[in-house]
């Protein structure tokens, strides 16, 4: 059984049991990924997978080790267990987004929908219940993993009061920047490209998190937060608006009140 803080990579006798799924497009650099879990089975299963997917792996079995290897280096995807000792899931996730956007996937067994939103809260970006396909886990890493390195195609986006420097994944709003997390800057491109139309929650889950099922509560969390940051007054919101019985509305450059 791996130690906590022991990549796979270094890991000689490791046999893949799980089966392979579609490994990971091919990129120059090999996608790093931490997994903090304090179960030694689930680790072991989720390092093992991603690792035989393409993925570069390290694994904790605790908040605090975790913390202190994540002050040094960052991943390309950070997976966290919620209910972790010594510090939990959750602190481990604010702690890391209020330094950096590092793509942030919460794993739980708290299933119910409002654990889901106060896991959301904490600033991840994607969040999965126990128990929990490892097909589903990869695909979803992958999502992650593109998205973030998305940016490399470059260029600037002016959409109204907005503007969003692709390469760099920064955005300005009203002319002050505005410090997004990666599902959020994911979202505002999103909408950003669909001005003035209606759309669905579904279609955002497909679109925004590669999702083609998922809790309609994710898009509901994230919609509140992105108000909070763009909008002058998030209760009456002019650019982002609920579409009741439909989804949402964006208009870059601002409904008259």
């Amino acid at each position: 059984m791996p130690q906590a803080g022991e990549s796979f990579r270094d890991r000689k006798d490791l046999r893949v049991v799980v089966g392979r799924a579609t490994s990971v497009d091919r990129m120059e650099e090999q996608p790093r990924v931490v997994v903090v879990e304090d179960d030694p089975t689930v680790r072991e299963a989720v390092g093992a997978y991603l690792r035989a997917n393409g993925y570069a792996v390290v694994v904790f079995g605790d908040g605090v080790s975790a913390r202190a290897a994540l002050a040094d280096e960052l991943p390309d995807v950070l997976i966290v267990d919620r209910m972790l000792p010594g510090i939990s899931g959750d602190e481990l996730c604010r702690e890391v987004r209020a330094t950096s956007e590092v793509p942030i996937m919460m794993l739980t067994a708290l299933g119910q929908v409002e654990d889901r939103i106060e896991g959301l809260e904490t600033g991840v970006d994607d969040y999965l219940a126990k128990p929990f396909s490892l097909r589903e886990l990869l695909l979803r890493v992958g999502a992650l993993v593109r998205r973030s390195r998305a940016a490399q195609a470059g260029g600037e986006v002016v959409a109204g009061a907005f503007r969003m420097d692709v390469a760099r994944r920064r955005v300005w709003v009203r002319g002050d920047e505005v410090a997004l997390t990666t599902r959020e800057y994911d979202l505002l491109a999103f909408l950003v490209r669909a001005p003035d139309r209606v759309v669905a929650r579904d279609e955002i889950l497909r679109e925004v998190w590669g999702w083609s099922i998922g809790e309609a509560s994710t898009v509901t969390v994230h919609v509140r937060r992105l108000r909070e940051k763009i909008e002058v007054d998030p209760q009456d919101p002019r650019h982002l608006h609920t579409e009741w019985g439909a989804g949402y509305s964006f208009s870059p450059q601002g409904r008259l009140r």
